[in-house]
């Protein structure tokens, strides 16, 4: 794979989704891949870019912006309240808010001064204990809490149990974000995008695809 065929099929499923071309934001999850196969990506012209840890993020992207300063980072991970500063200095949108104290604390960052960046809540739709998420039935409450506190939620973020039909999740996704009167689904990975496109994503977030596998080790 590379960053054309993902943008081809991206492009493709916009079309038979039946939606204009260009709607869906690919996210470039560029977590544990080296500087180099980061640049290249870069260089090609991609600009929008997926992290899912806080320190990771930092020892990264300072020296990128410094070179390419149109650049627009997501957190896509999960986030500690003890990280919320620094979350504000790197990221432009954070697709991982899951629980009312991080709500909170937020808020009063952003209050304090003056901006905050974007926000996508994070739903456990399939309720899995082990995973971060507000659950489809708190989801509502949670989503009118957030925006009493003027926090700026852009949308709802979900990752579909490995084992569960895809689709199902990114319909749920769909139909709360829908009645909350949210436009942005954050959704679709490297095996499940063009369903999550189909589903109404307004970003999916690709990995391996783009940049190739990651190495661990």
């Amino acid at each position: 794979m590379s960053l054309a065929e993902i943008q081809a099929r991206i492009a493709m499923a916009e079309e038979k989704a039946g939606r204009d071309e260009g709607v869906v934001s690919l996210i470039a999850v560029s977590k544990v891949q080296p500087n180099e196969r980061v640049a290249a990506v870069l260089d090609q012209g991609h600009r929008l870019f997926g992290e899912n840890r806080v320190q990771e993020a930092a020892g990264k992207w300072p020296d990128f912006r410094a070179s390419y300063a149109d650049v627009n980072v997501h957190l896509i991970g999960p986030l500690q309240t003890n990280k919320i500063k620094q979350a504000f200095d790197l990221f432009e949108v954070i697709h991982s808010l899951d629980r009312p104290k991080l709500a909170k604390k937020l808020a009063d960052e952003a209050q304090a001064r003056g901006a905050c960046p974007g926000l996508f809540i994070q739903v456990n739709t399939g309720e899995e204990p082990q995973k971060a998420g507000v659950l489809p039935v708190a989801a509502d409450g949670f989503i009118a809490e957030c925006l009493a506190m003027d926090l700026p939620v852009q949308g709802l973020m979900v990752i579909p149990p490995a084992e569960e039909e895809a689709s199902l999740h990114f319909a749920l996704l769909a139909k709360i974000a829908q009645r909350n009167g949210l436009v942005g689904l954050s959704m679709g990975m490297s095996g499940d995008f063009e369903k999550a496109i189909a589903f109404g994503a307004t970003h999916v977030r690709v990995g391996s695809g783009v940049f190739g596998a990651r190495d661990y080790s």
